[in-house]
């Protein structure tokens, strides 16, 4: 079939890389410009650099508009594919192919609908992941089913590792996925929408501890932002710590959130959780820091002595007992 793609980052050049290496051919690709945000430079293989080994047409799009529109009516394709698009694409250009669009998205569908969907569900505990082929319609990451695929999570994964465990799922998907468009086979499953979750797109801001959740999900939001994601960070005595890696601790602890309660092991206990003050939670064990001289050390070895606090922001100042921001 002739196929149009969409597709950016290494998500795209590696489904790209398996259409040439298919009976399919490429008449079209669509990519957007390289970016400059922590989360497009990382991952960041170039869609336009192997379209163009291929001699095949590149079109460089920040959002689809009246240009590509045309572009794509002219490719006269068969089917367009999609694969980490980060925009929307108008009804005029993913109906336009004979078969419409298929796109392709890292999450288990409708769950984690929309962008960074692996980073979300390691923060939220999921103990799965995985990715799914999907008609395109109006509606972002909402169209039916045709394929899905899920990845176990370990109890040690990184976003990097699922990424890596999920990646090589891409091509083949997307092949077994067109050849039901094109013969009509497969069942077409539509989403529950009752089930549907929907994430934007992460920052800086999204990296920042906040000590009142429970334990757990900061050591998960620790172990989803490790290298080479913008790490989770907080501040001691006024100075940024990006924290590498964390877990729960053995004891409740309570008091103030964010107080530097005690040592365990190399790691040193943060109470933390909703209603620290009755003692009821489990604390956040900081087991490796790096400061923002890019020094990496353990938590012992960077807190000296147990007291004091760690904060959300750097002017908070702690106030009769309690960290307030003025």
């Amino acid at each position: 079939m002739k196929v149009v793609l969409f597709a950016y980052q290494t998500w795209g050049h590696r489904l790209l890389g398996s259409l040439l290496q298919s009976r399919h051919e490429v008449v079209l690709v669509v990519t957007h410009p390289p970016g400059e945000d922590a989360y497009t430079t990382i991952w960041s293989d170039s869609v336009q650099e192997l379209a163009e080994e291929h001699a095949i047409p590149v079109l460089v799009k920040s959002l689809p508009d009246e240009e590509t529109e045309r572009v794509v009516r002219e490719a006269d394709a068969d089917v367009l594919v999609a694969c980490n698009w980060r925009t929307w694409i108008p009804p005029g250009i993913f109906n336009t192919p004979r078969l419409g669009t298929l796109n392709v998205h890292d999450s288990l569908l409708p769950r984690y609908a929309g962008f960074a969907p692996l980073v979300w569900a390691l923060i939220n505990g999921e103990t799965e992941v995985g990715i799914t082929a999907h008609v395109m319609d109006e509606e972002l990451d909402r169209g039916a089913i045709i394929l899905q695929e899920r990845v176990a999570v370990a109890p040690t994964d990184t976003t990097a590792d699922l990424f890596h465990k999920t990646l090589p799922l891409f091509g083949p998907m997307t092949l077994d996925a067109l050849d039901h468009m094109e013969h009509g086979t497969g069942e077409r499953i539509a989403q529950d929408r009752s089930q549907a979750s929907f994430f934007h797109k992460r920052s800086s801001e999204d990296s920042r501890i906040d000590w009142t959740w429970p334990a757990q999900d900061i050591a998960n939001l620790v172990r989803a932002q490790s290298d080479p994601y913008p790490n989770a960070f907080a501040f001691h005595a006024g100075e940024r710590l990006r924290i590498q890696r964390a877990s729960v601790s053995r004891n409740r602890c309570g008091g103030t959130a964010g107080r530097i309660f005690a040592r365990e092991g190399d790691g040193v206990v943060i109470v933390c959780g909703p209603q620290s003050h009755r003692g009821a939670n489990l604390g956040v064990v900081l087991e490796r820091v790096r400061t923002d001289d890019d020094r990496e050390l353990s938590a012992g070895e960077h807190f000296e002595r147990m007291g004091g606090y760690l904060t959300s922001h750097p002017e908070a100042a702690v106030v009769g007992g309690a960290v307030r921001s003025p």
